[in-house]
């Protein structure tokens, strides 16, 4: 699957601006994800980096030192990311995996849920960093399964073929030889504008039960992602 949608158009067909709206957001919560573990990265690479927009906000939050670089396979990411190119931000087509490069943190913002051998690509990943940064999308909460459709449409519109709890993901990532410095819950289902009346509705018993008991509001009602610092 991920190697014919993100080549052939379809994906840019489902997403046109390639998620770029929630990026600031997501850089925010990389940026507290960093400072609150004293990381102050040189150079910082993402892999799957799309739009770009991940990288270029977070580089408002970093030292101005710090080098960035973004990979992508796909040419219609490259078209748009490849645009905001700066002496410190640099986009590649290419796949970072094939490469001999280093660096002092690898971000993998909500790729591995769209890779077929997501075993295989996250052992690869550890040798590209010393410290790795991961979003997944928790997936796999009551409501979504009983429901059904937001599975196949994650399936069909953004190629989501795997899906994720905070344990399953965490217990992934050992699994592959990480160790897991922090993690904490992102919340874009109260903080990020609601998509139409259904998520409107979840949103202020998500955001009561998430105070109450934030595991149970993840498992029982979603919405939430796993922000996570590995070694």
């Amino acid at each position: 699957m991920e190697s014919t949608i993100y080549s052939d158009g379809t994906y840019l067909a489902n997403n046109p601006n390639w998620h770029a709206d929630d990026s600031a957001w997501k850089a925010r919560h990389i940026a507290r994800l960093l400072e609150r573990n004293a990381i102050a990265p040189r150079t910082l690479c993402e892999i799957g980096c799309g739009a770009g927009e991940v990288l270029r906000s977070l580089g408002t939050h970093l030292d101005p030192s710090t080098r960035l670089f973004g990979y992508d396979i796909s040419p219609s990411a490259f078209a748009i990311c490849s645009q905001k190119s700066t002496e410190r931000l640099t986009y590649r087509l290419a796949n970072l995996l094939e490469t001999e490069e280093h660096y002092d943190v690898a971000m993998a913002i909500d790729v591995f849920e769209h890779v077929e051998d997501y075993f295989g690509f996250l052992r690869k990943l550890r040798a590209k960093a010393d410290y790795k940064v991961f979003h997944i999308p928790l997936e796999l909460s009551a409501q979504e399964v009983l429901r059904a459709r937001p599975l196949m449409d994650a399936r069909r519109k953004v190629g989501h073929i795997h899906h994720f709890t905070k344990d399953t993901a965490l217990a992934t990532l050992e699994d592959c030889g990480y160790k897991v410095i922090d993690h904490f819950y992102t919340a874009w289902c109260t903080e990020l504008p609601s998509e139409g009346w259904k998520a409107s509705l979840f949103k202020w018993p998500r955001a009561l039960l998430f105070k109450l008991n934030p595991d149970l509001a993840v498992r029982a009602l979603g919405g939430y992602s796993l922000m996570v610092l590995a070694r």
